[in-house]
């Protein structure tokens, strides 16, 4: 059940539906490949549009991997692809008229299923507070630290973010039973992040039917008060082409996993089109925008 009245809707996969509707996202760009050519922003234009039709009241910007690890060597600036990216999220909701919120998405560093990859201390922070202040600078709404695989790399993130101010929400990505890939417990997480003054902690990038355990954990790690965020995939990971579509749970099934979920935040992660995000606007009634 929703533990609160209120439900704001996330918006759902941008790298994947940019992925269906034949926008190239071959890695190590993925989804970035879209903002660096005038037709594929006018995609990623349509998608957010389709996003906030469907009803969603935040939209991510397309900067999972607007980075400059992962840019190194490719002649793009991690700076001018993440203005472009909170730009065409901005025109979107501008031409929406709707009163909806943009949240500047930051993800881990590396892989995000290889904690092994995360980068030492030093490093993280001097990418992720060029990240975090190039999201600022594009007028983000709120700061959205997602798919995080280790508690560390996600401290590190979250203090630079919630110095600048802004809300920021952190989530992270578990493993069948429940721990965070690094091993690590969401209670300790918890522990650790919710006195940094982040808004709202959460889960992502976990099949839909793996989502409730842990944020049971969480529920009761955070108290019945604290906004808990949820949003899960359909599909599976492919090491040459980033996200395998399989459309294996459809809006319907969807919907059946989120009505679980003691969450008040829900959306949907890759493979997720705007159908799933309509279908739970229509169908969880108690909507309505915090």
């Amino acid at each position: 059940m929703i533990v609160n009245s209120k439900l704001l809707l996330l918006d759902g996969a941008t790298g994947t539906e940019l992925n269906r509707r034949g926008v190239d996202t071959g890695l190590p760009l993925w989804s970035a490949n879209a903002l660096t050519t005038d037709a594929g922003l006018n995609v990623l234009r349509q998608v957010h549009l389709d996003y906030l039709s469907a009803g969603a009241d935040i939209i991510t910007t397309n900067t999972f991997r607007t980075n400059r690890r992962v840019l190194a060597g490719k002649g793009f600036s991690a700076l001018k692809l993440t203005l472009r990216a909170v730009a065409t999220a901005r025109e979107a909701v501008a031409e929406s008229g709707k009163p909806s919120l943009v949240a500047g998405s930051l993800s881990s560093l590396e892989d995000c299923y290889r904690p092994d990859l995360v980068p030492p201390a030093d490093e993280c922070l001097d990418e992720h507070s060029e990240r975090i202040h190039h999201l600022v600078e594009g007028g983000v709404d709120l700061l959205l630290i997602e798919t995080m695989n280790s508690i560390s790399e996600a401290v590190i993130a979250a203090k630079i973010a919630t110095a600048t101010g802004l809300p920021t929400w952190v989530t992270f990505v578990c493993d069948e039973k429940g721990r965070i890939l690094s091993g690590e417990s969401l209670t300790h997480a918890a522990e650790i992040l919710m006195p940094l003054g982040v808004k709202a902690l959460g889960v992502n990038c976990m099949p839909a039917h793996t989502i409730s355990q842990p944020l049971t954990e969480l529920r009761a790690s955070c108290g019945e008060n604290f906004p808990l965020m949820a949003y899960g995939n359909i599909g599976r990971v492919d090491h040459e082409q980033g996200w395998i579509n399989t459309d294996s749970t459809d809006p319907e099934g969807y919907l059946q996993h989120a009505q679980s979920w003691p969450a008040q935040i829900i959306g949907a992660c890759c493979g997720s089109t705007p159908e799933h995000i309509c279908k739970l606007k229509q169908c969880l009634k108690n909507s309505s925008f915090l």
